[in-house]
């Protein structure tokens, strides 16, 4: 049985989605596949409140105990809010890609890039 990703995001190949919560405001996370295949998550660098992050430029790193993998932004925005939780307890990720352990909340420039990214089943086609 595949274990279908959530419908409400969207998602990028580098595996971070973003779910918008409302009209111009998103908040971005990693997916459970990315979570499993980068292992215990110790420690996550996330763009300032403020900085501008770009559509699939890097936007900051997470490290697990096998490797170090950059974040990639799925859209242009505004960051508005970090999940300060995740800097102290970066296994959040791990626990709940999905939910608790999101990365950060953005003010979206463009909504219409939303349309270049994947819907959960093209995603959990492309992982599958």
């Amino acid at each position: 049985m595949l274990k279908l990703n959530p419908a409400d995001r969207y998602y990028t190949k580098e595996h971070e989605w973003i779910k918008i919560e409302e009209p111009g405001i998103g908040i971005i996370g990693i997916t459970d596949h990315a979570q499993c295949e980068l292992g215990d998550v110790v420690y996550v660098e996330l763009p300032e409140t403020g900085a501008t992050i770009s559509s699939m430029e890097k936007m900051g790193e997470i490290e697990s105990v096998k490797a170090v993998s950059d974040l990639f932004s799925p859209v242009t925005a505004e960051v508005i809010e970090q999940n300060d939780e995740i800097l102290t307890s970066p296994e959040k990720v791990n626990e709940d890609p999905f939910g608790s352990g999101w990365l950060v909340k953005v003010k979206l420039t463009d909504e219409s890039e939303l349309q270049g990214l994947m819907d959960s089943e093209a995603y959990t086609s492309l992982t599958s």
